[in-house]
């Protein structure tokens, strides 16, 4: 069957399950919508290619299906190098259509004419110019192989117009082998003698901590994970991109290291014999300064991408392989090892009985461990002061929200302040509820990828937790959102500053503020709202949060907005100076230093 590139690649999208896409038609792609007329994908038309790309993330996350966004050569494809960058960084799964200039005006600087696939060798795992009609499906298909398997992260298909207009012959590669993927073999299976020694070292150890990152969630591994800390009794904390896949509630649970992480959690790390990192980076953000970083520790490394390995630090035992088939082998060895599942020891703090005269039965007791950490959580909770009648404090703003909404609310956070304040005071007990821009810490994430995350799971909540700086950048999306009648919700802790930046100003810069004031009424963000199609409310003191939440909640038509005004000098505590070790966490605002 005959059909022209343009046709054959919509007939590809389709046949890889693609169900929606993000995009904005221009000249060089004009031949590929053509056929989006008769396709059964949906197709989303955003104000800003960038937030195409953003979209197509907050899908990804919050499904866990790749993000297709669709865009035009030159300025069309530069708008959509900001989400690559992001998706690239937190291992997102995407798929990035762009056109381009006819075949034979590449390189003569034709109008709109940009080389994208040379802009995004360093932020895509792999990026095709596709130069014949014919490779179209096998591209296609070996795009979404790639994004998807192994480490997965972003693509980009680069097509020529010309191509597009091409005829071919259509067929559908049935096999890996037909993707002409040469030396693409990603590990997905564990070295079996490097499980077994990771058990020998976790049976040994007396201050363990599980360190889990967002590759437990790309690998699907939750309740691997549970099953490892109910089993063994081991602490977990969860990264700022792991959020969620450790249930917040739980007895085991210390919540987030990092920069802005609980002291407990933060802590225990600096404090741990053992560290088993599953799926996580050893990003600077947890580990501050690397050399003062879990001095007495050995560290068990699970990565699916043998680059991260030793990348940071080294390990004592390193597995490359997905962290749900690597934590099941694990499983399998502590049973072995005669560390089964006892139901009657589930909710412990020392795990499952070990079996008499097996290799678990000397394992040292963890209870003095716990001990510990019950004691710093007790003496070091996370903690905030509102006064009555006072300025509003974005902590209250969080838990009034976190407590008025479903459980299973997606919540989406755009960069800094905010960001923190959303991971630190919701509870995260259900895992693909957090969606946030880790790595590249891109402002003007939150609004369009609460839209393509409230477009892959239409039956959920979406709230949105923005700072205003970070609206600003993007949210001309609400007006997709209003079109597209996709109700999300959008809450601004309007504190009229760039405060993370306002913040170091303060703390490291002898309070010299530059450049980070904003204004608090311009825009005023409740006309603003009601201009794109949505429903505008404000809350400028602590009695007119829950009011204003309720009422965000109870409509579910059109996307809402809410104005919080917050306290402008209200800081993130706790906080590592950056470059500091860990040891050097500030806990109170009054900047004392807590020492275990």
């Amino acid at each position: 069957m005959k059909m022209t590139g343009a046709q054959a690649l919509i007939k590809s999208l389709e046949t890889q399950g693609v169900e929606v896409m993000f995009g904005l038609p221009g000249g060089a792609i004009l031949p590929v919508y053509d056929p989006i007329i008769g396709s059964s994908i949906r197709h989303i038309l955003v104000r800003h290619e960038q937030g195409a790309g953003h979209m197509a993330e907050g899908y990804a996350m919050a499904t866990g299906r790749p993000g297709v966004a669709i865009v035009t050569s030159g300025p069309g494809a530069t708008n959509v190098v900001t989400p690559l960058s992001n998706a690239y960084m937190d291992s997102t799964p995407l798929v990035v259509v762009s056109g381009q200039v006819a075949t034979a005006a590449i390189g003569t600087d034709a109008f709109q004419e940009c080389d994208i696939t040379g802009v995004t060798m360093g932020i895509t795992k792999h990026n095709w110019l596709v130069t014949d009609a014919a490779e179209i499906p096998r591209t296609v298909a070996a795009a979404f192989y790639v994004a998807t398997t192994g480490r997965p992260g972003p693509v980009l298909i680069d097509v020529p117009k010309d191509v597009s207009n091409a005829l071919m012959e259509w067929y559908w590669p049935q096999t890996v082998e037909d993707l002409d993927l040469p030396g693409y073999r990603p590990v997905t299976e564990g070295d079996p003698a490097q499980v077994r020694r990771a058990v020998e070292l976790l049976l040994a150890a007396q201050r363990p901590v599980i360190y889990a990152g967002g590759g437990v969630l790309k690998s699907r591994a939750t309740d691997a994970l549970r099953e490892l800390a109910e089993r063994t009794g081991m602490p977990v904390v969860t990264t700022l991109m792991a959020r969620g896949a450790f249930p917040d509630s739980h007895p085991l649970c210390l919540g987030m290291p990092g920069m802005h992480g609980n002291y407990t959690a933060v802590t225990a790390m600096q404090r741990a014999d053992l560290l088993v990192a599953l799926g996580a980076r050893f990003d600077d953000r947890v580990t501050g300064k690397v050399a003062a970083f879990a001095p007495e520790a050995k560290v068990i490394h699970v990565d699916i991408d043998p680059a991260e390995l030793g990348k940071v630090r080294r390990p004592d035992v390193a597995i490359a392989g997905d962290c749900n088939v690597v934590l099941e082998a694990m499983l399998e060895a502590l049973d072995a090892a005669g560390l089964g599942h006892d139901e009657r020891c589930r909710w412990s703090d020392v795990g499952a009985l070990p079996r008499p005269g097996t290799p678990a039965a000397n394992r040292p007791s963890l209870s003095p461990w716990w001990a510990v950490l019950r004691r710093w959580q007790q003496e070091f909770p996370l903690t905030y002061h509102q006064e009555p009648g006072g300025l509003l404090k974005p902590q209250l703003v969080v838990e009034t929200l976190r407590d008025l909404s479903p459980d299973d609310t997606i919540v989406v956070g755009g960069v800094g302040q905010h960001q923190m304040w959303a991971s630190q005071w919701w509870r995260f007990d259900y895992p693909y509820t957090w969606i946030n821009s880790g790595g590249a810490g891109t402002m003007g994430f939150a609004v369009p990828a609460s839209i393509g995350a409230k477009v892959g799971r239409p039956d959920r909540t979406v709230w949105a937790i923005d700072g205003d700086g970070c609206f600003q950048m993007t949210a001309q999306e609400l007006v997709t959102a209003a079109a597209e009648q996709i109700p999300v919700k959008v809450a601004i802790l309007n504190n009229a500053y760039l405060g993370m930046v306002r913040q170091w100003q303060e703390m490291f810069y002898a309070e010299r503020y530059s450049e980070v004031y904003l204004s608090p009424d311009l825009p005023d963000y409740v006309k603003w709202a009601e201009a794109m199609g949505c429903v505008g409310i404000r809350a400028e003191s602590p009695e007119e949060v829950t009011p204003a939440i309720e009422k965000a909640n109870a409509i579910d038509d059109r996307p809402v907005v809410v104005d919080f005004r917050i306290d402008a000098f209200e800081k993130v505590f706790p906080m590592v100076p950056a470059g500091a070790s860990n040891d050097d966490i500030v806990v109170a605002p009054q900047g004392r230093e807590a020492k275990p």
